[in-house]
């Protein structure tokens, strides 16, 4: 024989502070008459990680403890909480991916402003001659997005298929080419459940959303322009005070066709060109979505 008797070891606790989840705790003592397995133990209490608290269905058990108190008594001290995350299973491949998100700041071209009050009217960022002003950065608010999970091996084919990727398609609310993959990472874990060794990776996606997207966004300037489609290339100018035509020293907006741009007889502001540098794929197909 091995175990001969398993009671439940009365008061259960309760503890419960405001603001805060409920945990609870229930003992019991197994009566063993030689040295018995910790596996038997626990089939003997019937407990195991997961399960409901008999009066508490929100409560599982997460935490278990096995203390040998003499030569034929062995302690179970059961300790149930809320889960941290949705569908606990004991099964850390079974597990859902956990979503957090979280803001901060990129440096990007300042090539437009709001003009006057309110934000309908946005202009070019030129001076009164239509120049675009080089170099200048602003700040633009970033959302990164955190996807935790785990999985039986690293997913390096995807992992090298999504790194530096942009959404084709809307995703998480914003339109096309907004999200980012900034990469995938991973950790090779070991977890013991109701006594059997889980091994598996746990990875991190981080995902990065802009509402300016992540295509090029350059004014269409340049030191030379072309009198027609791929013609000659002839170097920008200005009119000087005594009416002759001189090298511009600062680049002049052009036009779609590569000719120098007039608006009224003047150099009108620039153009912007928006530019995709990185390949799109669908992002709900290997991320899906928050589940809610």
């Amino acid at each position: 024989m091995a175990v001969m008797l398993a009671n439940e070891v009365l008061p259960r606790t309760f503890s419960h502070k405001f603001g805060e989840s409920p945990t609870a705790e229930r003992k019991f003592v197994v009566t063993v008459d030689v040295p018995t397995p910790t596996a038997s133990i626990i089939s003997a209490i019937g407990i195991f990680h997961g399960d409901s608290h008999p009066e508490f269905a929100y409560l599982l058990m997460l935490d278990a403890s096995i203390t040998e108190t003499d030569r034929h008594h062995v302690e179970v001290t059961c300790r149930y909480e809320v889960p941290k995350q949705e569908d606990l299973d004991p099964n850390p491949l079974a597990r859902p991916d956990v979503w957090s998100f979280s803001t901060g700041g990129a440096q990007v071209p300042a090539l437009t402003y709001y003009h006057g009050t309110g934000n309908a009217d946005r202009r070019p960022l030129v001076n009164a001659a239509g120049d675009f002003f080089e170099g200048l950065q602003a700040v633009e608010s970033e959302v990164r997005a955190t996807i935790a999970g785990n999985r039986a091996a690293f997913p390096l084919a995807d992992a090298a298929a999504v790194t530096n990727t942009i959404n084709a398609s809307p995703y998480l609310g914003g339109s096309a080419h907004t999200w980012l993959c900034a990469g995938i990472s991973g950790s090779a874990q070991t977890e013991v459940v109701n006594d059997e060794e889980l091994r598996f990776w746990s990875i991190t996606v981080e995902l990065v959303y802009r509402r300016s997207g992540h295509n090029l966004l350059l004014p269409h300037v340049g030191w030379h322009y072309v009198n027609s489609p791929g013609g000659p290339k002839v170097r920008t100018f200005v009119r000087a005070d005594d009416g002759t035509d001189v090298a511009a020293g600062t680049p002049q907006p052009l036009t779609e066709t590569g000719s120098q741009k007039y608006v009224g007889g003047t150099s009108g502001p620039p153009d912007i060109l928006e530019r995709r540098i990185y390949p799109a794929v669908n992002f709900s197909s290997y991320f899906g979505t928050p589940p809610f």
